[in-house]
């Protein structure tokens, strides 16, 4: 058995460090870019809003609803062919980020449409009163004015990513969670699994403080 904290140890805590960044930043990169459109159109197409189109709206809003009710553990073991599929894999850093973006983007976009949801709809109605087409709309007056809300809720995606990596090394996802089992649990190390946990929550305070400073630099309100 290695000794606690030896070179080797060490530079496995580093290389899981790193898997778990790259897990939670191209998950989060891919499900952003799918869940920011989808928010913003579930929050702008009810009957009588900018994109209105409520039938493809409850549609939408129960596969996202179904998406983020499944608990992720569970969605992981359910999606391994279409992991298998994509990756060429079901398991591996690489093969962790199918579910991970795919956990990750149905909650992108409710946060969103929450974010969105909370623009004044005054704002609109004097875009509207001055010929903004909805794209505009969107793309000058939702969209800035919910940056802080959006910063936030990206955020908070970001954390509960990093929580969902760490989930996903019991299934052999690799990153910080599959040391944290593989030497903190199955080897009996609890100061292996200690570290771990405590690189988690560096990371996390740090993820969480540069989201509040990002949003509190983007609220154009602190400026006054």
């Amino acid at each position: 058995m290695p000794e606690v904290f030896s070179p080797q140890i060490l530079k496995l805590l580093v290389d899981s460090f790193v898997q778990t960044l790259y897990m939670v930043g191209i998950a989060g990169v891919i499900g952003t870019l799918i869940g920011l459109p989808l928010g913003v159109f579930l929050a702008t197409s009810q009957r009588g809003e900018l994109f209105a189109a409520p039938a493809v709206n409850a549609v939408l809003g129960l596969i996202v609803n179904a998406a983020r009710s499944t608990p992720f553990i569970i969605l992981v073991v359910a999606i391994i062919p279409l992991t298998r599929l994509i990756a060429g894999t079901s398991i591996g850093t690489s093969a962790a980020i199918v579910p991970l973006t795919i956990a990750a983007a149905p909650f992108i976009a409710r946060v969103i449409e929450g974010a969105i949801r909370g623009v004044d709809q005054g704002l609109i109605e004097a875009a509207r009163s001055m010929g903004a087409s909805p794209l505009q709309i969107v793309q000058k007056v939702l969209l800035p004015e919910a940056l802080p809300a959006i910063t936030l809720a990206l955020t908070l995606t970001v954390v509960s990513l990093i929580g969902y990596s760490a989930m996903v090394g019991a299934v052999g996802g690799g990153g910080l969670g599959d040391l944290g089992i593989r030497f903190g649990y199955q080897r009996f190390m609890p100061d292996v699994m200690l570290a771990v946990v405590l690189v988690l929550i560096v990371l996390v305070q740090g993820v969480q403080s540069l989201g509040d400073s990002l949003a509190r630099r983007f609220d154009k309100r602190s400026r006054h």
